[in-house]
């Protein structure tokens, strides 16, 4: 219980000491209907199939590569919904059968689910899949053939892709064939669990994969398999190395000139053993390394990975007094490549497994910062309570996770490495410092919304005033935030802007996959139950005036002058203005020839009745205020809120209309320091006695008024009741009243108090329609 109280203590404070910024809002919020009728958005859904996890996007073959539920689906990239290519790679029946029998569901377990889809070489992909609890992996022919002759058989397995020249022509068909005579045990590639992650990489001839090997998902293991190398794996049942990991992706990153110094980048979460006693599992988020040629240990270590390190991930907001906000749960990885190939930019997601505090974050890192904590000292356990400390003794030499290469001296494998570094690497795998966010802080993070971000991938655009990343993040309700990310006083202090929210999926399903076509400007996004594609970007929706397109901020689009379109750097436009970094329309938008024409509207409201000005800014980060006056020349005075003039967020509502309400009312839009005139509005208000425009002088008077405690409709009746009488309608009505003359007509109500008929509306309207009728007597026979 002492334990349970400490811990809730714990987070709250934590929680309190570093509570993190409002949540953002998107200036753009588009849903499904609107985004598939006027923006570009294709879906792709296969009968009995579902889970489009595995995606694999060819710029070269213009293909979207991807892996379901018994299928393999080759999709065209420009429109996923057209000239689809599909593989049926069911689990054979016994395979099946015996998955029923071990009590797992026949109808949504035991099934082939596509978990791993890389390229192998120009003509081949390399798949697997659960199998029915059987993992099973195969090659996958994806080339083309040419119409003239057939082609050039290949040997098996198919050479790796540095081997084979490009053998692309126009006149060449595309080819989607699995090999059945080639397929082979997935045991160490693929989960057995379709419930289960799994993360890796092909590096030439070699896949590199975090999976469960056993039916159980109790094994756990980093583990190489392919190529002429014998395979090899982490420590087995080793908590120090990993401690049930959930693994999130696996990247190759070179360290130098020497392909030698090579590594693979493992990132994954896992119960941390450094946690404090009493206070239960912890989750932490970890980056581990390997070397690429690392063949494991002479007399220790032996088919063990002798390189193996790992460091915790942090991404938290920090508090003022130390306790800071962690994410800790780590749920995708996206590795944005820059010039230099080596040092790429590690984007990363986040939420939280707290019960408290409900939020998710992005964290980027450097890989300067994560080869530095691989630098730092290592974790070691001493003193009475066995705590992790920094450790001060002496490293063996070469230094554990180094890679054997010419960098290094006369080691040419791992095996020529002392038993004392073998012996080290294995109890010290663990390193003291964590890995810390560029910043020191998460990039963008969303707290307390109705949503988790579950993917994230990222775009570098070349804008006119720099290079700006777009990140585009999934999340648990089907939806897709476009985030930029601009410096707000130096490149590097930058600052996240949401420009857009758009439900991709009008289930709401999670989305589990994302990959960016920069060529083609597209967006693919898997769920469980759909594949979509959408643009990167939608110009138009931000407005038809320059102010708008240059408010919204996005590096895709500028305004040319006539409208806002999609910026083509190396290109030369007269009028093409940008300006992702301040966005001033000021500036940017004073040779508009539109400037300053805004839109008008004339409104009529009845006296005592509501009126609804309406005024719906395109951007959702827009702050609306209104202005009145009572004619063009009078100043603006701004209309203030109370019980009978209420703002909402389509407009302002008058709930009772009076004679003084009468004038031009503007809507104004104050956005990042600029305001902007949006509608002109001019409403006339209909009176009871006369027509509008004998309302007394003065000032926007809005009290209610005598007039207000008439009945709403009562001014609609005095108008529409009895109307002037034409020719056929006196006709008629000689025939309905069989020549009875008419009854004369009442005399016109006016403002209670004043008027001369003072008797309630419900016994005027009997009078006015059924005493006529009652004069007449009943009715016999009509002329109609």
């Amino acid at each position: 219980m002492i334990r349970m109280l400490l811990l809730l203590l714990l987070l709250l404070h934590s929680t309190a000491a570093g509570r993190p910024p409002p949540a953002a809002t998107p200036r753009l919020k588009l849903a499904f209907p609107e985004l598939r009728a006027r923006h570009g958005l294709h879906l792709f859904v296969l009968e009995r199939s579902c889970c489009y996890e595995a995606l694999l996007l060819d710029e070269e073959r213009g293909r979207l590569f991807v892996g379901a539920q018994n299928h393999l689906l080759s999709l065209a990239l420009d429109d996923i919904s057209q000239r689809e290519r599909k593989i049926y790679w069911p689990a054979p029946v016994e395979w099946r059968e015996e998955c029923n029998w071990a009590g797992k569901d026949i109808t949504a377990e035991c099934m082939n689910f596509m978990k791993i889809l890389h390229p192998y070489n120009r003509t081949h992909l390399y798949a697997c899949g659960t199998g029915a609890f059987h993992p099973v992996c195969a090659f996958v022919e994806a080339g083309q053939n040419a119409e003239v002759s057939p082609p050039t058989a290949q040997p098996w397995p198919p050479a790796p892709a540095a081997r084979l020249p490009p053998i692309l022509t126009p006149l060449q068909e595309p080819v989607f064939k699995l090999d059945p005579q080639h397929i082979e045990d997935g045991k160490g590639k693929s989960p057995y669990d379709p419930q289960h992650a799994a993360a890796s990489v092909l590096v030439g001839e070699e896949l590199y994969s975090g999976v469960a090997t056993d039916l159980m998902g109790r094994d756990f293991t980093i583990f190489r398999s392919l190529g002429q190398r014998p395979s090899i794996r982490t420590e087995q049942h080793d908590s120090r190395w990993l401690n049930e990991p959930k693994f999130v992706a696996v990247f190759w990153v070179p360290e130098s000139e020497d392909p030698d110094d090579d590594k693979i980048y493992f990132f994954f979460r896992e119960t941390a053993v450094e946690r404090q006693q009493g206070l239960g599992k912890t989750s932490f988020a970890r980056i581990g390394q390997i070397c690429r040629n690392d063949v494991g240990g002479q007399r220790s270590l032996v088919n063990k990975w002798t390189t193996f390190l790992k460091a915790r991930l942090v991404c938290a907001v920090p508090g003022p007094d130390g306790a800071d906000t962690h994410f800790d749960e780590l749920r995708d990885v996206f590795l944005l490549q820059t010039r230099d190939k080596r040092n790429p930019l590690v984007y990363t997601v986040f939420s939280t497994s707290s019960s408290i505090f409900q939020g998710s974050a992005i964290c980027v890192y450097t890989m300067a910062d994560i080869r530095r904590a691989f630098l730092g000292p290592f974790a070691h356990k001493e003193g009475p309570n066995y705590q992790w400390v920094s450790y001060q003794g002496r490293v063996p030499y070469p230094r554990p996770g180094m890679c054997p290469s010419k960098t290094f001296g006369t080691f040419g494998s791992t095996k020529d490495f002392p038993d004392e570094v073998i012996q080290f690497a294995r109890h010290h795998p663990l390193m003291y410092n964590p890995v810390l966010p560029h910043g020191q802080r998460p990039l963008f993070l969303q707290a307390a919304m109705p949503y988790t971000f579950t993917r994230i991938a990222v775009d570098r655009v070349t804008a006119a005033d720099g290079h700006y990343d777009v990140l585009f993040i999934g999340t648990d309700v089907g939806t897709v935030l476009k985030v930029v990310s601009v410096p707000k006083e130096s490149w590097n202090h930058m600052e996240p802007l949401l420009l857009e929210e758009l439900q991709v999926f009008q289930d709401a399903s999670p989305i589990t996959s994302l990959q960016i076509s920069s060529k083609r400007q597209q967006l693919y996004a898997g769920s469980a139950t759909a594949l979509a594609q959408l643009p990167l970007h939608r110009c138009s929706a931000y407005g038809k005036a320059c102010a708008e397109c240059c408010l919204a901020r996005d590096p895709y689009c500028a305004w040319d002058g006539t409208a806002c379109t999609r910026y083509v750097p190396n290109t030369k436009r007269r009028f093409r203005r940008q300006d992702v970094r301040n966005g001033d329309p000021n500036v940017l938008c004073s040779e508009d020839p539109r400037r300053g024409s805004v839109p008008q509207k004339q409104l009529y409201g009845v006296e005592g009745s509501t009126a609804f000005l309406e005024c719906i800014p395109k951007s959702l980060q827009a702050h609306v205020f209104w202005t009145y006056q009572r004619t063009q020349d009078d100043p603006q005075r701004e209309v203030q809120m109370d019980e009978r003039v209420v703002q909402t967020e389509r407009g302002v509502l008058l709930r009772s209309v009076q004679r003084a309400d009468t004038g031009l009312y503007l809507c104004h839009a104050t956005e990042h320091g600029f305001t902007q005139l949006l509608l002109q509005l001019s409403l006339e208000v209909i009176g009871a006695r006369q027509a509008v425009g004998t309302a007394p002088d003065g000032d926007l008077q809005l009290a209610a008024g005598a007039s207000s405690r008439k009945v709403w409709y009562q001014d609609f009746l005095q108008l529409v009741e009895r109307p002037p009488l034409g020719a056929a309608d006196r006709v008629c009505q000689r025939l309905w009243t069989r020549g009875r003359p008419l009854p004369p007509p009442r005399a016109q109500a006016g403002p209670p108090g004043h008027g001369q008929d003072k008797e309630p509306h419900r016994a005027r309207r009997r009078r006015t329609h059924e005493g006529p009728r009652a004069e007449r007597g009943p009715r016999s026979a009509s002329p109609w």
